[in-house]
C-alpha cells in the first residue's frame, strides 16, 4: 500500500483536555484503499484521534492532512470535508421518527441537495449493500442493534465518502449481531474502501486490516502490517496488550 496515494496524514498530532494529554504526538499515514486498524487499551487515544480526523475535536499541536490539504479550522470548510468522510459511531444515532430508508436518504437530500427520488434511490441501493433492503420501511425500534448499525453504515455510505471512519462500531452490540456488522465492513474493505477502524475485534484487525497501529497513553507504541503486530510484535507493551487479550504474539 505504500505506493498508493496518502488519503490521511497525521504529523505530531497533539490533543489536550485541560492538563490531560489525550494524544502526545501521533504520526500515521492512511493510504488509498487501505484498512488501518487502531487498537490498544480503552482510553489510549484511539477514538480521540478519529474525532480529530474530521474536526469533531480540534487538535492542539501537529497537523492532519486530508487528500493533500491541511484540515481546516473554519467550521464551514470543515463541513465540506466531513461530507467526504463517512463516520460510524459506537451508538447508532438513527432518527427514531424516520424509517430506515428515510434515515439513509436524509443526508443526500439535505446536505448534498439531491432530489428526493435520487436520494431515495441511493438509499435503497445502500440498504441493499448492507443486506437490509427488506427493512427499508422499518423504524429503528423494530430493528436489532446489528441492523441499526448496518443502517448507520448505509447512511454514511449514501454520502459517497472517500474514506470511512469507524469508532468501535460493534462495542454496543450483542455477540450474536457483531458478525453481521463485521461482514459488511469486510465487504467494504474487499471493494477497496479506505477505512480507519478503532476496534477491539482483534480477529478483524488481523484478517482484514492492512496496517495496525497500537496505542498506549496517547501515543503509537508500534505500527506495522498485521503479521508483524500479531505474530512478531516488537515492543513489550504490544506483547503485553495482546497477551492480555489471549493472543500469543
Amino acid at each position: 500500500m505504500a505506493s498508493a496515494a496518502k488519503i490521511i496524514r497525521y504529523r505530531g498530532v497533539v490533543k489536550r483536555y485541560g492538563s490531560f494529554q489525550a494524544l502526545g504526538g501521533v504520526d500515521l499515514d492512511v493510504h488509498a484503499g487501505e484498512v488501518v486498524c487502531l487498537i490498544g487499551p480503552s482510553g489510549s487515544g484511539k477514538s480521540t484521534l478519529l474525532r480529530c480526523t474530521n474536526g469533531l475535536e480540534a487538535i492542539d499541536g501537529g497537523a492532519i492532512e486530508f487528500e493533500g490539504a491541511t484540515l481546516p479550522r473554519d467550521e464551514r470548510a470543515l463541513r465540506g470535508v466531513r461530507t467526504r468522510m463517512g463516520m460510524v459511531f459506537q451508538s447508532f444515532e438513527l432518527f427514531p421518527h424516520l424509517t430506515a430508508l428515510e434515515n439513509v436518504a436524509e443526508g443526500p437530500r439535505t446536505v448534498l441537495r439531491r432530489q428526493e427520488a435520487e436520494a431515495n434511490q441511493r438509499a435503497t441501493a445502500m440498504l441493499d449493500k448492507v443486506g437490509l433492503a427488506d427493512k427499508a420501511a422499518s423504524y429503528a425500534s423494530a430493528l436489532s442493534g446489528g441492523q441499526q448499525q448496518r443502517v448507520a453504515i448505509a447512511r454514511a455510505l449514501a454520502m459517497e465518502p472517500d474514506v470511512m471512519l469507524f469508532d468501535e462500531p460493534t462495542s454496543a452490540l450483542d455477540p450474536e449481531t457483531i458478525g453481521e456488522v463485521l461482514n459488511v465492513m469486510k465487504k467494504l474493505a474487499d471493494e477497496g474502501m479506505t477505512m480507519v477502524v478503532v476496534t477491539h475485534e482483534m480477529t478483524f484487525a488481523r484478517r482484514v486490516g492492512d496496517w495496525v497501529a497500537v496505542f498506549d497513553a496517547g501515543v503509537i507504541v508500534e505500527q506495522g502490517p498485521p503479521a508483524q503486530i500479531f505474530d512478531a510484535p516488537v515492543t513489550e507493551r504490544t506483547r503485553e496488550f495482546l497477551s492480555h487479550l489471549g493472543w500469543a504474539g
